[in-house]
């Protein structure tokens, strides 16, 4: 019978296996929306790097790993990017190299309780640097971060106000470790058992201690989805069918009605006549209209993707222009090189403009928005931003027109959940095609959502909040932590390795021998 040792020598069959344990986490994301599968999703691809024959083939096993995972998390990018798809996730999933190579340099062999602690601490640390680096926009933003699958788990939510989505992937990763540990190393059961506690005690702490958003007056914001619309003049008829619904939500006495992502197909300075018509829509209904605009700037060159207020006597004057663009989607990074992208899916033919800054809006009465665009939903610092800034409530206005009947509009709409938590502002995500949903200071869903089948409006109580979250005021400190958890844990590596040497005792050499060939006797 083959030992499982003898099957995992070979290296295409453990390379598979890796890709197929680093896709595993997808599951907790939706549309599956397991969350409980989150903290146990690491567990193979943990006990797989830790049995790998050296550092070398462990690191190897975090890149396959790494690979399976962007690739599941991107897979409805199939459709549009082919073979590119393959390409970007080989090239992202290389960041999990140094997160392989930690598991096996702490979990390796047979580990001592010390070390075992150390992984409780190290392995997460090491998880939230290859996030921190993906994050970055240039690299496709930070979309499937592994905190991000808590986004309907009250107490998780809790904990994201304290240290952001960072803070989540951090404690689900150790989870992850301790419960590997307690499968594999039987000796170390205690530190990894304690690992549980602590990381429960911790969540019970920020549940008593965490401060709730001041919930107090509320205000009315409309939604409007007008649905698929394509073929030609498609931005006309678009338009027509917002306008239509929008004209029902005349006397619901609404402070804000929020269209979605390229609502408008043409710069209003070129087109007046919309431009009377948005304004008409909101003396009709008593509340200002955001829409989202996609198109040249009059007197500008490009295309720019604005968050326009619009009110009675027409713009307001209040814009803003969409600063992180979509990687492939509405730019190509290094076009030079990457172009060939164009060729073979249906990449940006032409870069975006980008905005230069963020905007808080007023839009009457006293209310503030921050609006974002699109995936800007997906990074914590934009809408801590606008929260720091004074917005009441944030805005994300999203399309997901093309990738209808995958799993990216349900994971799209997660995201305003996490960032209502971070922020202790409700957030309202509007798109054209759905999920369209608004979600409470707290990150709990308000009201029903709009799924991608509706073709409609719909009025949402949202309670605005006040005060400021521990993330909003102290940022990204969970990510510090694990940066300064990595440079403390090389450095007492560098120093254990430098006393190993020392004292280490030296071979003699090989006997002298003298002119005859015999060996040099002492003393003679």
């Amino acid at each position: 019978m083959q030992k499982p040792d003898d099957w995992l020598a070979s290296r295409w069959r453990r390379s598979v296996l890796a890709v197929l344990a680093g896709a595993l986490p997808v599951l907790a994301f939706p549309g599956p929306a397991l969350w409980w599968w989150a903290y146990v999703a690491l567990v193979p691809w943990i006990l797989l790097a830790r049995t790998a024959p050296g550092g070398r083939r462990a690191a190897y096993d975090g890149w396959c790993g790494g690979f399976g995972f962007v690739l599941a998390m991107h897979h409805w990018l199939l459709p549009n990017l082919h073979v590119f798809t393959f390409v970007i996730a080989a090239l992202l999933g290389a960041l999990w190299i140094p997160w392989g190579w930690l598991v096996h340099r702490t979990l390796g062999g047979a580990p001592s309780r010390g070390r075992v602690a150390a992984a409780l601490l190290v392995l997460p640390s090491g998880w939230l640097l290859a996030e921190l680096v993906r994050s970055w926009q240039g690299l496709g933003g930070p979309w499937g971060m592994l905190g991000a699958s808590q986004w309907q788990v009250a107490p998780a939510l809790r904990l994201a106000s304290v240290g952001g989505v960072w803070l989540l992937s951090f404690l689900v990763v150790a989870v992850n470790v301790a419960i590997a540990v307690l499968v594999a190393v039987r000796r170390a059961r205690v530190p990894a058992l304690a690992g549980l506690v602590a990381t429960a005690a911790a969540t019970s702490a920020a549940w008593g201690w965490a401060p709730r958003p001041d919930t107090g007056e509320r205000v009315a914001i409309a939604v409007v989805q007008p649905g698929i619309v394509a073929g030609a003049g498609s931005a006309e008829r678009r338009f027509d069918r917002e306008e239509q619904l929008t004209r029902g939500l005349a006397g619901r006495d609404l402070d804000l009605i929020v269209w979605g992502e390229s609502s408008v197909g043409h710069d209003l300075d070129d087109r007046p006549d919309l431009a009377r018509r948005l304004a008409a829509l909101s003396r009709e209904t008593g509340a200002d209209v955001l829409v989202n605009v996609d198109a040249r700037r009059s007197g500008k060159p490009g295309i720019y993707k604005s968050s326009v207020l619009v009110g009675p006597e027409g713009p307001t004057g209040d814009r803003y222009d969409k600063m992180r663009l979509v990687p492939f989607g509405e730019y190509v990074p290094f076009r030079s090189l990457l172009g060939w992208a164009t060729s073979v899916g249906k990449a940006a033919g032409e870069d975006r403009m980008r905005g230069t800054g963020q905007v808080v809006m007023n839009a009457g009465d006293g209310l503030r928005i921050g609006p974002m665009v699109c995936f800007e939903s997906a990074f914590p610092d934009m809408s801590r931003r606008l929260a720091a800034d004074g917005a009441g409530v944030l805005l994300a206005q999203s399309s997901t027109s093309t990738f209808q009947h995958t799993w990216a509009p349900e994971q799209h709409a997660s995201l305003a959940a996490l960032r209502a938590a971070e922020t202790g502002r409700p957030m309202v995500h509007a798109t054209l095609t759905g999920v369209s949903a608004v979600y409470d200071a707290n990150g709990a869903r308000t009201g029903p959502r709009l799924g991608t089948d509706a073709s409609a409006s719909r009025v949402y109580e949202v309670p605005v909040a006040h005060g400021t979250t521990p993330y909003v005021r102290y940022g990204d400190w969970t990510v510090y932590a694990a940066l300064l958890t990595l440079a403390a844990w090389g450095a007492a590596e560098g120093v254990r390795t430098v006393r190993l040497r020392r004292g280490r005792p030296v071979r003699p050499g090989p006997p002298a021998r003298t002119a005859h060939g015999s060996p040099a006797r002492p003393g003679r």
